[in-house]
């Protein structure tokens, strides 16, 4: 989630800093505070109001976020981007921009493209859980038997079994199955080999 394309953005690193994990908001009473960028942080109310020719960016990039990976948003923050994204159609550069990403990450950013919108209560789809490649680093089907190469990873704890030496090898639940070909892979993954393995 944290190397979503679609999360990254160029950013000035002390406004991204001070943004910190406040919630976006209207932010009066400020004075300027990064020069010629208009972005402002309220630090007493924990909110941030982007620049205006980013507000509708920030609000789509947010909702693919939430809805990617099933995060849930305050009524009043869903309202607020709600507004800033039919305040602030995608540009031709942001849809340049996900043109370009999209062929990068295998999809695109369905609220940039129109193809999915948000509205009050927004189901997300937590399109993010889902692999394009289901044999390997996604979920094992409850039904599915394991050759006796397969590495399994709990997607819980970050941990991994191997198929000989590894007591726990077939008690990982299957909805927290990840498989994979190698250990390097797993690795690769942030999975380390489980402390029982011989």
């Amino acid at each position: 989630m944290e190397a979503d394309l679609f999360n990254l953005y160029p950013s000035v690193g002390e406004v991204n800093g001070d943004r910190s994990n406040y919630q976006y908001g209207m932010v009066g009473g400020v004075a300027p505070q990064y020069g010629a960028c208009p972005t402002r942080v309220d630090f007493k109310a924990r909110a941030a109001e982007p620049r205006d020719d980013v507000k509708g960016l920030v609000a789509r990039s947010t909702f693919y976020m939430y809805d990617r990976y099933g995060l849930s948003m305050s009524r009043q923050q869903q309202q607020l981007l709600m507004a800033w994204d039919r305040q602030y159609p995608a540009s031709a550069w942001e849809k340049e921009w996900n043109r370009r990403t999209s062929s990068v990450m295998g999809h695109a950013n369905l609220f940039i493209t129109g193809d999915r919108t948000w509205s009050l209560g927004h189901k997300p789809s937590r399109d993010g859980f889902v692999s394009a490649v289901p044999a390997w680093g996604a979920a094992a089907p409850a039904s599915e038997t394991h050759s006796g190469d397969a590495i399994i990873g709990n997607r819980n704890s970050k941990v991994y079994h191997l198929a000989e030496g590894c007591p726990s090898y077939s008690k990982v639940s299957p909805k927290n199955k990840m498989l994979f070909r190698s250990e390097t892979e797993a690795a690769a993954a942030g999975y380390r080999k489980a402390g029982n393995c011989r």
